[in-house]
């Protein structure tokens, strides 16, 4: 068993569940307020209303999700029209 399928102790629902969206391309976003327990033990809290969680990693404010899995395209570059002279 890997240490991320490491069976918890399942504590007794003591509210309405919360809605998970995931998506493919980007973050999990997870109704608020959010506790997430990372890898090293420590806690990190959000008391947002929603909450988008890093799946890629490539955040600066691991575990929420800074936007950093988009893709940067840089802007084309001025053609020059070479045939007009």
């Amino acid at each position: 068993m890997t240490p991320e399928a490491t069976p918890t102790t399942a504590r007794p629902p003591t509210g309405p569940a919360r809605r998970v969206a995931i998506d493919p391309q980007g973050p999990i976003l997870v109704e608020g307020p959010v506790e997430v327990v990372l890898d090293d033990g420590t806690l990190a809290r959000s008391d947002r209303f929603m909450v988008a969680l890093c799946t890629c990693r490539r955040s600066r404010a691991y575990p929420w999700c800074d936007t950093s899995h988009r893709r940067r395209e840089r802007p084309a570059a001025p053609s020059e029209d070479r045939s007009a002279t």
